[in-house]
């Protein structure tokens, strides 16, 4: 469709969608709309379909994006700031983490913004000059993505405005919802939904929801409600069949080698439950998937290497703690995702002599030609003498910094036209199969199912394996932990905008931190289980915080 073409139709339901999203504007009473698209255009069937299909764009604000990145992989026990960049309050859970943050409006306003377009789309579903078939899909799709939209502003802040019918007009009137009543809206939604949705594992207008993926979402609210206080006996139980659908219904393999997982050239794979889509052409990609930028380490300056479109823009915001690389990570020799996660080597495009950095002083010069290996990342504390003896630089752990260390390459983008440009083409995987196997085996566990959810895991890990490895790979019945689910999503899934959310499901986000994340481990605190809820939605509301109370602490 779907996601990769919907800016085309936002030029043409452009106003629409501002008319739609009457809750995301900053000054609710003043807003002037002009525009020479009618009211009614959602009715006939090309208005219809553009309605739709905008609906999806607010994924764009979450996911493949720095803000999304932000409010799901910093300040966890993984990942830890690099050199750069702001919004150093997420990592550091201190006095920068305000109400008044932009990063968090603009997550706020863009999700209900989709929010009101999928309420418009179902409210005038009954008027739309399409076929009821087609009438019915569009309004579970619009479901899908409303529980999906209310999903991530949950878990990022708690009980929010729950609006479940169009906004036809600007309004101050706002209250928070209950989490129970958050967590019925959700699967109300997305189990109304399952009926209707294309019941296969891709759609055939490639990026619409389907089937598959409100059921893989459905397993995760239902892991996650199971967690909570307003838990429910079964809810475990549905998390699993949910996630056991998923796998066994719609022809979804794991892919034999996880780094073709990653590879750009085949992003419509078997393992691909629901993505969003981006693409090359720049008047329909927005800012595109940008992850491509914040996890790589500054090889641009070092003594042979240039920045180039190959190894990417370094923007160095993120950088793996001690205990996602020695401890996750830790076997190497049966596991491939380490070598397969983290790019280790980096080879010459700046031919010539130079002096060494201060990092390596194993040798005093280093000389390269086009081609040779300038930068070498062993992964293990390389002597001094070993070092001495290779012809190129070597960083070891004990030289990591926040602007060196080992650079996640499950997002690099070498299709961008230049080493400058910024916006990605990589569509985004939100959902993909490895993960439904990780919610299973969660789930199982959970219900003290041990064989079952040891089976469900090794799935994961057999892929992982190096060839031949495959049964040192498997764990036994007696190792199927929580704390083993917790280090096989880490490994899996790394930088995949889940691990914040993953910590608070678990209920241990404070305790791993201060365990694992050394800059963040002074402040890091239980209120910090929700975000600031955003100070321009607090203003806009009649009766301010007394009508729509910010989170405690903030």
């Amino acid at each position: 469709m779907a996601n990769r073409y919907i800016l085309k139709s936002i030029k043409t339901i452009g106003v629409l969608a501002l008319l739609l999203g009457g809750q995301a504007c900053n000054d609710l009473l003043d807003e002037d709309v002009i525009s020479n698209i009618g009211n009614d255009y959602i009715n006939t069937p090309k208005g219809f379909e553009d309605a739709a299909k905008a609906a999806y764009s607010s994924l764009r604000i979450y996911y493949g994006t720095q803000q999304g990145l932000t409010m799901t992989e910093y300040g966890t026990d993984l990942y830890a700031t690099g050199a750069d960049g702001g919004y150093k309050g997420f990592h550091f859970y201190d006095a920068q983490l305000q109400p008044t943050v932009d990063y968090l409006a603009q997550v706020w306003d863009e999700l209900y913004k989709g929010i009101n377009t999928c309420n418009a789309v179902i409210e005038r579903s009954s008027a739309a000059d399409v076929s009821d078939a087609v009438k019915k899909q569009r309004v579970a799709e619009m479901k899908f993505l409303r529980a999906h939209y209310y999903f991530i502003l949950f878990q990022q802040f708690g009980g929010v405005d729950l609006r479940l019918t169009e906004t036809l007009v600007p309004t101050k009137a706002t209250a928070r919802a209950t989490d129970a009543d958050m967590y019925k809206a959700i699967i109300q939604d997305l189990e109304a939904a399952l009926p209707d949705l294309e019941n296969k594992g891709k759609a055939t207008d490639y990026g619409r929801a389907t089937k598959a993926a409100a059921e893989h979402l459905l397993s995760k609210v239902y892991l996650t409600k199971g967690n909570s206080a307003n838990k429910a006996a079964d809810d475990y139980s549905k998390a699993a069949s949910y996630a056991s659908n998923v796998i066994n219904n719609y022809g979804f393999k794991l892919l034999p080698d996880f780094a073709s997982v990653f590879d750009q050239a085949n992003q419509k794979h078997d393992e691909v439950v629901f993505a969003v889509q981006y693409t090359t052409d720049a008047l329909t990609n927005g800012s595109g998937n940008s992850l491509h930028l914040y996890f790589g380490m500054q090889y641009d300056v070092q003594a042979g290497m240039e920045r180039d479109v190959l190894n990417g823009r370094p923007f160095k915001r993120l950088r793996p703690t001690a205990y996602c690389l020695e401890t996750v990570f830790k076997d190497r020799v049966n596991d491939s995702r380490y070598k397969k996660t983290f790019k280790d080597t980096w080879l010459s495009n700046k031919p010539g002599t130079y002096n060494t950095g201060d990092w390596d002083k194993s040798k005093p010069t280093v000389t390269f030609k086009a081609g040779d290996t300038a930068i070498f990342i062993p992964g293990y504390e390389m002597t001094m003498a070993e070092r001495a003896k290779k012809p190129y630089q070597v960083l070891v752990p004990s030289a990591y910094n926040e602007a060196l260390f080992p650079t996640l390459k499950k997002f690099l983008d070498p299709l961008r036209p230049d080493k400058t440009y910024e916006p990605g083409s990589r569509d985004y995987m939100c959902f993909r199969l490895a993960e439904t196997y990780l919610m299973l085996a969660e789930a199982q566990l959970l219900m003290g199912k041990k064989t079952e959810a040891t089976t469900a895991l090794n799935a994961v890990r057999r892929r992982a394996a190096w060839p031949g490895k495959e049964a040192a790979m498997e764990i036994k019945e007696a190792d199927m932990t929580m704390e083993m689910v917790m280090e096989e999503r880490g490994r899996e899934l790394l930088g995949e905008q889940t691990r914040w959310m993953d910590l608070k499901r678990w209920g241990n986000l404070v305790e791993k931190v201060k365990l694992y994340n050394p800059q963040a481990a002074p402040n890091v605190a239980a209120k910090h289980l929700v975000r600031p809820i955003p100070q321009t939605q607090i203003d806009r509301t009649d009766g301010g915080s007394a009508s729509f109370p910010q989170n405690p602490g903030y």
